[in-house]
């Protein structure tokens, strides 16, 4: 079951975000006015991440309830209580960090240098974490759109393509976290190979002539790539908290999702009321109007942007499904990996299907790109290979007794 989960998420995350990425498209460029006056684009991304959080959060309680088994209460289908937690409840357990001064001996030896509470299952510890991880996804989206306005497309590409680099730093740093030898070849070989693979396309020159054209300042993209390594580091600090709330509290990936959304819809939706001021890169309308009035206006004028705006939502909740299942039984590393390579297979499905031609270098990167998940692939059959050999010998050993 679990060999066959990656390539389920793999594809259900490639459809559902090619559909949103095309809706997403749509949404950026000029609605034609009921009344035919003219065209005006949408400007009201607080209200597009109401929409697709809400509806995630949806998504996920539907999910959730649809697995649900009869015996569990409502708190333990949502992740805030632990079966493991009441069974040690009634065995006189206390899982509140305490547990430690049973031993008269183990206590008076760490009475100067106590330990740090046991979080494990600790119901506001979990809801802090899902805060702080919407914090975080409402903030990061912000600078990678204002990152736009100083610095080429085809450079934004190429600074994303690295997000697995902050992703691993943000493990470590924050939580301390190690990772095997292969995970730092493979990341080092998936970023390089993307790198390459931008670095001689064709939109990386057209993008270099457009920069020299436009004759942008030094100052401005100083700016764009402070907004960009923001947005990173935002980034992977969003996936290396996941991956702690994973470790630490034991949730599932739906719980995980319905929480951060319904969070994120929270603060978003309090955004889109407030009249916020002039705000640089968080808000930058200074009409006076709260958001929400303007985008419910938008909407009521140029009612075409039901349907894309529709489509965006949906397939953002239901992708966010194999998102959250992805990062659950694989980690972030996966996730990340999977989400920057999809760009690189539709470029050469494009290939395959148009007709397109790549440069050498191009196909140098891509092959650096299958090189490095060829080595994450080969590691996880060999680790499979070992689990399963040691647990034939095991159960020999059991029969043999």
């Amino acid at each position: 079951m679990s060999f066959a989960r990656l390539p389920v998420c793999v594809v259900g995350v490639y459809s559902m975000f090619l559909l949103w990425a095309i809706a997403q498209e749509r949404l950026s460029v000029p609605f034609q006015r009921i009344d035919g006056t003219g065209a005006d684009k949408f400007k009201s991304p607080l209200f597009m991440g109401t929409c697709q959080s809400f509806l995630s959060a949806v998504s996920a309680f539907v999910y959730i309830s649809f697995r649900r088994k009869s015996t569990d209460t409502l708190a333990q289908s949502l992740g805030l209580k632990h079966k493991e937690e009441s069974q040690a409840a009634q065995n006189g357990i206390a899982l509140n960090g305490n547990a430690h001064q049973a031993n008269g001996n183990h206590q008076q030896r760490h009475h100067n240098h106590p330990e740090k509470p046991n979080t494990r299952y600790s119901t506001k510890a979990l809801l802090l974490r899902y805060l702080q991880c919407s914090a975080f996804i409402t903030s990061a989206a912000p600078f990678g759109f204002a990152a736009l306005s100083y610095i080429s497309y085809p450079a934004m590409v190429l600074g994303k393509s690295c997000k697995l680099v902050p992703v691993m730093i943000m493990n470590v740093v924050l939580y301390r976290r190690r990772f095997a030898a292969h995970k730092y070849l493979v990341v080092f070989m998936v970023t390089t190979g993307i790198t390459i693979f931008m670095y001689f396309g064709n939109d990386g020159k057209k993008g270099n002539k457009h920069n020299s054209a436009s004759q942008q300042t030094p100052y401005a993209n100083l700016i764009g790539i402070t907004y960009l390594l923001i947005n990173l580091a935002l980034d992977g600090a969003i996936n290396s908290t996941q991956d702690e709330i994973f470790t630490r509290h034991k949730v599932s990936g739906q719980q995980m999702m319905f929480w951060i959304n319904l969070f994120c819809t929270v603060i978003t939706s309090i955004l889109s009321v407030l009249p916020l001021p002039y705000i640089p890169v968080i808000h930058p309308s200074n009409d006076g109007r709260s958001e929400l009035m303007g985008a419910l206006t938008f909407v009521r004028d140029h009612p075409s942007i039901i349907t894309p705006l529709a489509q965006f939502a949906l397939t953002g909740a239901l992708g966010q499904l194999f998102i959250f299942e992805t990062l659950q039984h694989f980690g972030s590393l996966t996730l990340v990996t999977i989400t920057l390579t999809r760009k690189l297979f539709t470029m050469l499905l494009s290939v395959i299907v148009y007709g397109h031609k790549l440069t050498k270098g191009q196909w140098l990167g891509a092959g650096v790109v299958f090189a490095g998940i060829s080595v994450e692939a080969w590691v996880k059959r060999r680790d499979v290979h070992a689990k399963r050999v040691l647990q034939e010998k095991e159960r020999a050993k059991i029969k043999s007794l």
